[in-house]
């Protein structure tokens, strides 16, 4: 007989249900109904926007921020701030969301090096970063990936020997952690996302952070179609897009902030550590390496580094297979490096780089082996909303997999 669920036995993690995402409750519906009776739907000055700017600002403990349309804007706004050209590069890890890469090629002109990353933290690979500079670099896109934080200890050293803007994509990682400061405004400036399955979200939206005030006046310049924020009329001081939120947004997030920091915040670091040595103690499915710089660990995945060898040589996607039939949310990722996507073909690149910036990376013929490896044999995600339930439900997790190490053989039949 059959143990396994995926062969037709019980599941072992049955009536394991995502909690209802987005959450919200009268609070929200009170924000944006006041938002909406006030007839300023725009942001103005003494806004619901500029409030919850302040509000962003001092949880990340930054001095700056700003509120824009979405998480890719936000990308596009930190390289306009940071002056970066056409034909610049910009080194950025081969695994990540498109918008991290595509955001330099689009905004600007500039041109996205990729680097790959170090497995065991899924970040980008502080050696391999150096080792990708050239005369012509310009920054770094560093991604906090799932939510866990580059290694600003080796990072940030590189960074200021070679002269570099450090660009944090930190769509991921609301209020993550490194020895004890928030990601954001470690680097000199950082982007975040509300997008719907983000942690905190008003469907969409992002926000750009920074300590450097140059930066952030040059950001608010071209995020207000080169307006000075709280100048009337029509003086443009810089030729530059439309990339504000709107007041109904502000209010939602605003709300929405509120309850990360006082509930979720603390509760999906606690929860992830504890699922992260439930994870140890199998074998075979590695969490992200554990390290006591991260003093705070926010969520987008929760990433587990499968290795096929301890499960008789089942592969990647037969395990989540069966682990999703056991009851179980789980996937791979984004699936792909990068420079695979369809999006880094010659004839799609030609239509955003110069020609002065050629020879252009040889992307359809890229091959980075940690990255590689990652998303094709390793990488299993499995979804911030599962943090949220109780340690009896997480437990339910492990067993699941347990039981699928200890039945592997019936995935080979």
């Amino acid at each position: 007989m059959s143990i396994l669920a995926i062969r037709g036995g019980s599941q072992a993690a049955k009536d394991l249900n995502l909690p209802p995402w987005p959450e919200f409750d009268i609070s929200e519906e009170k924000a944006v109904l006041n938002a909406l009776r006030s007839r300023r739907w725009c942001r103005l000055s003494g806004s619901e926007v500029e409030e919850f700017e302040r509000a962003f600002a001092e949880y990340h403990s930054t001095k700056h921020a700003i509120a824009v349309s979405n998480g890719t804007v936000a990308l596009e706004l930190a390289l306009l701030a940071c002056d970066i050209r056409p034909g610049d590069e910009v080194l950025v890890p081969a695994v990540t969301f498109i918008a991290s890469a595509s955001a330099i090629a689009t905004s600007v002109g500039a041109v996205p090096i990729f680097v790959d990353i170090d497995p065991k933290t899924a970040a980008i690979d502080s050696a391999a970063m150096e080792a990708a500079i050239t005369s012509r670099t310009r920054a770094v896109v560093a991604v906090h990936y799932g939510g866990y934080p580059i290694d600003f200890d080796r990072i940030l050293p590189i960074v200021t020997r070679h002269d570099l803007y450090l660009i944090e994509d930190c769509a991921h990682a609301l209020g993550t952690e490194w020895s004890g400061r928030k990601v954001g405004a470690i680097g000199d400036i950082g982007t975040f996302s509300f997008q719907e399955s983000k942690s905190s979200t008003a469907g969409e939206g992002g926000i750009v952070v920074t300590d450097d005030d140059e930066l952030a006046e040059r950001a608010r310049l071209y995020h207000n179609i080169g307006r000075v924020m709280g100048q009337p009329g029509y003086k443009h001081f810089v030729l530059a897009s439309n990339f504000r939120l709107t007041e109904l947004q502000g209010a939602l997030l605003r709300v929405q902030l509120a309850r990360y920091r006082e509930k979720h915040a603390r509760l999906k670091h606690e929860h992830g550590s504890f699922l992260a040595t439930l994870l140890r103690d199998i074998g075979g499915v590695e969490p992200l390496k554990k390290d006591n710089r991260i003093t705070q660990r926010g969520y987008y995945f929760f990433v587990i580094r499968y290795n096929p060898e301890a499960f008789g040589g089942v592969l990647r996607n037969r395990f989540v297979e069966a682990l999703r039939t056991e009851g179980v949310p789980c996937d791979i990722g984004y699936g792909m490096p990068l420079y695979k996507q369809p999006s880094f073909k010659e004839k799609e690149v030609s239509r955003w780089l110069p020609e002065s910036a050629r020879p252009w990376p040889d992307y359809e013929n890229l091959y980075l082996q940690a990255s590689e490896r990652f998303c094709t044999y390793e990488q299993i995600t499995l979804p911030h909303q599962l943090l949220l339930l109780d340690e009896s439900k997480l437990q339910k997790i492990a067993d699941a997999i347990s039981k699928i190490k200890a039945h592997h053989i019936e995935l080979q039949q």
